[in-house]
């Protein structure tokens, strides 16, 4: 299963990856993108959870100005 990484303050895209059955984690610190094969933030703060010098070998998608749907399309399309 596709494991998701959100910032907690997207809880809409949060539930439309859901529903779409991806498995979704929240990402409250730095060790939370383990496993992760995306991570999706907010985009309001450019170091989230601290993570500036953080490695992630994953996508990361930045959702400001996106509606949920458009994070859906770009995770899809970011994984396959």
């Amino acid at each position: 299963m596709t494991r998701i990484g959100i910032e907690g303050t997207l809880s809409d895209v949060k539930g439309a990856l859901q529903e779409k059955g991806y498995d979704v984690v929240d990402l409250r610190q730095e060790e939370d993108v383990n496993g992760c094969d995306c991570c999706v933030i907010s985009g309001q703060d450019k170091n989230v959870m601290g993570m500036q010098t953080a490695s992630f070998d994953g996508s990361v998608i930045n959702a400001q100005g996106l509606t949920a749907d458009e994070v859906c399309e770009q995770v899809e399309q970011k994984i396959k």
